[in-house]
C-alpha cells in the first residue's frame, strides 16, 4: 500500500515533481532518468549513455555503466532496480539533483518517470543474462523474466510518457539535445548520444563527449563571441571538504565587452546564479587587483569595479555537492554560503599564479580593464 500511496501522489500532482504537464515537464521527466543514467555511467568510471525517440513516442534510455540488477542480491529491501521503480526513497523531496556523481544521486527519478508513464520496461543484461521487467502506470504487470542470453552489460529503461498526464508527449530534439550537450561538457569524458527515428525522412542522431569538460564549454561559448585575448583557456579543478564537493573552473577573456559567466549546480543550470558564482566574482575581482597594484598600475587604495574586471570574460562556474542549497522556489539560486569562500579562494589562487606565469597576456587584460574604467 505504501508503494501505491506514493505512486497516486505523484500522479495527482505531478507538477510537483517535473514542473508542469506540458512540454518544459515533458523534457523534465526526460531528464530525471537520463540524469539516474548518468550517475550510473560517472560510478563504472566510464561509459556512455545513449538516448532514442522511439517511433511510437517512447523514450529509451541505455547506459553500460555501473550495473544495477533488479533485486539487491541478499537484501530484498536493498537498492534493485525493481525498488527504484515502484519505491520513493525515505526523505526524498521533489525538485532533487538529477544530473550528478552518483554519490549524490537521490534515485528519484525513476519512481516518477514509472508513475508519470503509461508504460514502461525495464530491461537488464548482466553475467550473459537478459531479464526484462514491464510496467503499467507504475505497476508491474508481471515479476522480473529471464529472456534469453545476452553479452555485454546494459540498462535500458524505455517508457511512454502518459498521455491522461501530458498536454504533449512529443519531445522535442532541439531542446533534448542541447541539455545533452551540456550535460556532457561539465562531465568531462562522458559519452552521451541523442537518436530519432521519429522523422518520415529517416533518422537523426548526434553524440557528445568533450575530454576537456568545462574548458572545451567555454571554448565553444567564446567561439560564439570573437577573438580571445590570451591562447588558451585558463582552467583547473578542486576538491574542497569544507564545502563537502568539488569545483571544476574555466574562464577565459576576449575582445569582447560582453560577459558571459555560466554558473552550474549538480550539473543544473542556475541562471540566477548563487554563492559559486559570486564566489567566483570575488576570485577575479581580488587576483586581478593583486596582480595590478604589485606592477604599479594600480594605486593602493583604488579598487576596479568587478563589472569592469568581468567584461569581455566568458566563465563556466560548476559545483557539484552533497547537500546543495537552493534560494527560491525555482531552484536557479544556490545558497550554500561556505561554497562562496571556497569556490573565491581557490580562483584567486590559481588565476593569481596564471598571471604571474604569463605575465605579457596578463598585462594586456589589466590594460584593457584599466583603459575601460578611465573612459567611464
Amino acid at each position: 500500500m505504501e508503494e501505491l500511496e506514493g505512486r497516486e501522489a505523484v500522479r495527482k500532482r505531478p507538477g510537483m515533481w517535473v514542473g508542469s504537464t506540458g512540454e518544459r515537464g515533458l523534457h523534465e521527466l526526460v531528464f530525471q532518468v537520463v540524469g539516474w543514467a548518468v550517475n550510473h555511467v560517472l560510478a563504472g568510471r566510464g561509459g556512455s549513455v545513449d538516448v532514442t525517440l522511439t517511433r511510437d513516442g517512447g523514450v529509451r534510455v541505455a547506459h553500460n555503466g555501473f550495473g544495477c540488477p533488479f533485486a539487491a542480491e541478499g537484501n530484498a529491501g536493498g537498492r534493485g532496480l525493481e525498488v527504484l521503480l515502484t519505491r520513493m526513497p525515505a526523505g526524498d523531496e521533489p525538485g532533487g539533483r538529477h544530473i550528478a556523481a552518483v554519490s549524490h544521486s537521490r534515485d528519484v527519478g525513476l519512481f516518477v518517470a514509472n508513475a508519470l508513464s503509461s508504460s514502461l520496461t525495464a530491461e537488464v543484461r548482466c553475467e550473459g543474462t537478459r531479464r526484462v521487467q514491464e510496467y503499467a502506470r507504475g505497476v508491474a504487470a508481471a515479476q522480473p523474466a529471464a529472456v534469453g542470453p545476452t553479452a555485454g552489460s546494459w540498462t535500458t529503461i524505455a517508457f511512454w510518457p502518459d498521455v491522461e498526464i501530458f498536454e504533449t508527449t512529443r519531445c522535442s530534439f532541439a531542446v533534448l539535445a542541447e541539455r545533452f550537450r551540456q550535460v556532457a561538457f561539465l562531465n568531462r569524458g562522458l559519452g552521451i548520444s541523442l537518436a530519432d527515428e521519429r522523422p518520415a525522412g529517416g533518422a537523426r542522431a548526434v553524440s557528445f563527449r568533450f575530454p576537456e569538460g568545462v574548458r572545451d564549454f567555454v571554448a565553444a561559448l567564446e567561439a560564439e563571441t570573437g577573438a580571445a585575448l590570451h591562447p588558451g583557456v585558463i582552467g583547473f579543478e578542486r576538491e574542497d571538504p569544507r564545502m563537502a564537493g568539488t569545483m571544476e573552473v574555466a574562464m577565459l577573456w576576449s575582445g569582447s565587452r560582453q560577459e558571459r559567466i555560466r554558473g552550474f549546480a549538480n550539473s543544473r543550470a542556475t541562471r540566477q546564479g548563487g554563492a559559486h558564482v559570486d564566489g567566483f566574482r570575488d576570485g577575479v575581482m581580488a587576483a586581478v587587483t593583486a596582480y595590478a597594484r604589485e606592477r604599479g598600475l594600480l594605486a593602493a587604495d583604488n579598487a576596479p569595479c568587478a563589472d569592469r574586471i568581468s567584461e569581455g570574460l566568458t566563465a563556466v562556474v560548476s559545483v557539484k555537492l552533497e547537500c546543495p542549497e537552493y534560494l527560491g522556489a525555482t531552484r536557479e539560486l544556490l545558497g550554500n554560503t561556505d561554497v562562496r569562500d571556497c569556490v573565491g579562494e581557490a580562483v584567486r589562487e590559481h588565476l593569481g599564479n596564471w598571471l604571474e606565469e604569463h605575465s605579457k597576456q596578463a598585462t594586456q587584460i589589466v590594460d584593457r580593464i584599466l583603459r575601460n574604467i578611465r573612459q567611464d
